[in-house]
């Protein structure tokens, strides 16, 4: 399996990392996702996908905390993804995240996974 680690950035609130696992790049959030953190995200799915990473694995498992600014950036990088013949799919959500999801009805729109494991099997 190709495996590497592409990048990652970070500010006092989010910490992203991002690496390639054969055919997906795999993004692991880790802190507040929010209105001050959203771009910290943006940038690094966006490259993916600029990479030709079209399938992208979200790992939400150190996501603690996620508002509307934070689901509007996975929302737009998911139109992208599957525009491009892809998609974005969730794994390991948290139960504060997941009721985000879960409210504004964008679990519908995603494809959700327990673990980045069975994300990244199907």
């Amino acid at each position: 399996m190709d495996r590497g680690t592409v990048g990652s950035a970070q500010s006092g609130r989010l910490r992203v990392e991002v690496r390639e696992e054969g055919a997906s790049a795999v993004v692991t959030p880790a802190g507040e996702l929010d209105h001050h953190t959203a771009d910290l995200l943006r940038e690094p799915l966006e490259g993916c996908l600029d990479k030709g990473f079209a399938r992208l694995v979200v790992d939400c498992t150190q996501l603690e905390f996620c508002d509307s600014t934070g689901l509007n950036v996975l929302l737009g990088v998911r139109l992208r993804a599957e525009a491009a013949g892809g998609g974005v799919h969730l794994a390991g959500m948290l139960p504060a995240v997941a009721r985000v999801f879960e409210i504004t009805g964008a679990e519908a729109v995603f494809t959700v996974h327990d673990t980045v494991e069975a994300a990244l099997s199907t």
